[in-house]
């Protein structure tokens, strides 16, 4: 069977920090007015999800479009191996290596950390997450934590923990819509309220939170997070947000991150331009606003229609995946990462 571009369905996540703004993407969310919806997961693979991450129970996508639909991402790598993930890189269980959510923070997130690379290599049950966070829609004075203040050891971290002054000992940066972080495992930090970020990361979600803005009903784990907290001064040479965007035609590409986990390209357009995404690997795109159509095929073209918020999957033997805008576009062009030639 003629492979094509996957659209996926979401699976919704509520949170006692969540909130509603994903409607602005036209969904209709799960539980009502009143339902708290945190995350999005739109691209996941994972056989289990961790307790701590709020889970247990495994988390795989489903198809929601063509001949494969209701068949989950995993069932297709199964079932058409690398025409679908090329030179991919897949998880030790032969699942998705990463992870795609948005995460919607009405209210600020629990200061968290996971695993450090020493911590997960002495506890089989806990796993690396890295992660970017692109941020899609943020209020006015909204921030991010990312990291310790340089100076601050973990005596004094600990000391504040127990006076809930944490926050006063984190480095606290303005959240703009269209900037990206990037949060290796072992960097300490929180999404604060008001914040929507598309979210890239590993296929784990081991979390340890270490304060919780004053929340009583969720389990704190201070213990494992001391020993994985990173209290160094923090440099992101994985960050590129930084560098000057180059232009391709009637497209701009802005280099994001660039990790051993995955890359992350910023792509933007305006109306009624076309760029070829698929070329013999897999890539996955994260249309952040705008609309578009993405055509495909040697002989007979075919076409699918996307809208903002939505995540697609193309597989490596789609031939000349073609991109075309109908509005002004802003997508993320993710690559998973690759095994070594």
């Amino acid at each position: 069977m003629p492979l094509y571009p996957l659209l996926l369905a979401p699976i919704y996540k509520e949170k006692v920090w969540g909130g509603r703004t994903l409607e602005r993407f036209g969904r209709t969310l799960p539980g009502g007015p009143e339902a708290r919806i945190g995350e999005s997961w739109e691209l996941a693979d994972l056989a289990e999800t961790s307790p701590s991450g709020g889970g247990g129970a495994a988390a795989r996508s489903v198809i929601r479009n063509g001949p494969l639909m209701k068949r989950t991402v995993g069932d297709v790598i199964g079932d058409f191996g690398s025409v679908v993930t090329g030179s991919m890189k897949l998880s030790p269980d032969g699942s998705f290596p990463l992870l795609f959510k948005y995460l919607d923070a009405r209210e600020n997130l629990s200061v968290q950390v996971h695993p450090s690379a020493a911590y997960a290599a002495e506890h089989p049950d806990a796993h690396l997450k890295s992660e970017a966070w692109y941020v899609v829609a943020a209020d006015p004075g909204s921030v991010i934590y990312r990291g310790v203040v340089e100076g601050i050891d973990p005596e004094q971290f600990r000391v504040g923990i127990e006076k809930g002054s944490v926050a006063e000992l984190l480095v606290e940066e303005p959240a703009v819509p269209g900037h990206c972080v990037y949060l290796p495992s072992g960097t300490v930090h929180a999404l604060g309220a008001g914040v929507l970020v598309a979210e890239v990361q590993t296929a784990s979600d081991t979390t340890f939170r270490v304060f919780d803005w004053g929340r009583t009903d969720r389990e704190i784990h201070v213990d494992q997070a001391m020993e994985c907290i990173d209290f160094s001064p923090f440099e992101n040479g994985s960050d590129l947000s930084d560098q000057p965007p180059t232009s391709e035609g009637d497209w701009v590409a802005r280099p994001l991150v660039a990790c051993e986990h995955f890359e992350i390209c910023e792509w933007t357009a305006l109306r009624e331009s076309s760029r070829i995404f698929a070329s013999e690997e897999l890539s996955v795109l994260m249309l952040i606003s705008g609309s578009g159509t993405i055509s495909w095929g040697d002989q007979e073209r075919r076409s699918v229609t996307v809208g903002a918020g939505e995540t697609v999957l193309l597989p490596a033997g789609l031939p000349s995946a073609e991109f075309s805008a109908v509005d002004d576009v802003t997508l993320l062009d993710v690559t998973p990462p690759r095994t070594e030639s």
